[in-house]
């Protein structure tokens, strides 16, 4: 077995939603597809991710310094022990020579989309879902039926009302869904808690919303935020601050009881020991969201959970970031809290099967070998280009 072509495109999200800090209007993402002599009914298999949401696409590294390194590599030292079968964690080794340490982000993404990718191949070689995969691989085998969801929602768009807000989340609570999360920090205090106040008219309580700044906040306005957000006992309250500002996360740890979550910018393993060890976080209520396609890929999330198991972190609360498929897997696979679903957000990149069921917030999971993009027909079609 062996890979044949690995290729890569830059499409746009054509989105005009805004969280606290920027908008989308520009934001990208790179489509790859990992090619392989393996037949499997008849056709190659192919293995597809996306890097994910957030960040932009990523293909000048690799193009320039990862896919090269792989297709020059002899095709048998990217085989697994049976040498029937890829081995991601060999892939990246060879993905990383002559990489310099520190400075995670501007590899990170390219090097753990393509990893996302080879895993979608392995398990079409094995002809089951990723997330039977990873449970076999990672966690004793040992799988939910359905999985947690919960939606990242609440945007701000050009014109949006209060009546549109609370619109949006009944058609979520309507669809099945038991916990929202809204955006806060692009308006003012007063007029987000206007925001919040009639988001809990619909959703109930606390326990059923939770808030998110991305990264918006100074010392003042977190503290700020905080002290005006504690009576309402939140799910979470969400990167309240730069990722990497672990003193000023501790510093709100302190003065915030209800759960924090973080994660979604920090893209290593060490990035992440480096949060719990000096960020404040308690393993009994906080939650962290590393998105693994732009963290270096699924095998580095494992090693990046077992550095959690380590310090008693529970998986219950671990949510990988992203509203997609691959989050999906990864959640079932590992054992984790829940995934995030975007619904009606983020063009054919948002969201799950076309078949999906949710039922009292939780998704049932795909049973099509690999990933299964190929059931989310309008993504599909993007990614078919790739090898057409």
């Amino acid at each position: 077995m062996r890979i044949v072509d690995i290729r890569e495109r830059a499409v746009p999200l054509n989105s005009t939603l805004s969280n606290s800090s920027f908008d989308f209007s520009e934001m990208t993402t790179s489509v790859v597809a990992v090619i392989t002599d393996c037949v499997r009914d008849g056709q190659p298999v192919v293995g597809y991710a996306f890097n994910s949401t957030g960040r932009y696409a990523c293909g000048a590294q690799m193009r320039d310094r990862f896919i090269p390194r792989i297709l020059r590599a002899d095709p048998a030292s990217l085989l697994d022990a049976t040498g029937e079968n890829l081995d991601p964690s060999k892939i990246v080794a060879c993905m990383m020579q002559r990489e310099k340490a520190g400075g995670h982000s501007e590899r990170s993404i390219a090097i753990g989309t393509i990893e996302v990718a080879l895993w979608d191949a392995v398990a079409k070689v094995e002809r089951k879902p990723l997330h039977r995969v990873l449970a076999e691989r990672f966690n004793g085998g040992k799988i939910a039926d359905r999985v947690f969801c919960y939606v990242g929602g609440g945007w701000y768009f050009p014109g949006q009302t209060i009546k549109d807000l609370q619109d949006e989340m009944r058609r979520h609570l309507d669809a099945g869904y038991t916990l929202v999360k809204m955006k806060v920090g692009g308006l003012p205090l007063s007029e987000d808690l206007r925001r919040l106040e009639a988001v809990l008219q619909v959703v109930g309580s606390g326990d059923h919303l939770a808030v998110d700044a991305n990264c918006k906040f100074d010392r003042e306005n977190a503290f700020a935020y905080a002290k005006a957000l504690a009576p309402f006992k939140l799910r979470w309250f969400e990167e309240p601050c730069d990722p990497l500002d672990y003193g000023l996360m501790a510093d709100i740890a302190q003065m915030y009881d209800s759960p924090l979550a973080t994660g979604e910018n920090l893209f290593s393993t060490q990035d992440v020991e480096n949060l719990v060890r000096f960020g404040g976080l308690r393993g009994d209520r906080d939650v962290i969201q590393v998105d693994p396609p732009q963290a270096y890929g699924i095998a580095q999330y494992a090693r990046t959970l077992s550095t959690l198991d380590a310090t008693g972190w529970q998986r219950s609360g671990l949510f990988p970031h992203g509203g997609n498929q691959m989050s999906l897997h990864i959640a079932a696979g590992f054992g984790l809290g829940g995934a995030e679903s975007y619904p009606g957000v983020f063009g054919d990149f948002g969201g799950f099967a076309d078949d999906a069921r949710l039922t009292e917030g939780k998704l049932n999971l795909p049973e099509r070998p690999g990933i299964g993009f190929e059931g989310q027909a309008k993504l599909y079609r993007i990614m078919r280009e790739l090898v057409a």
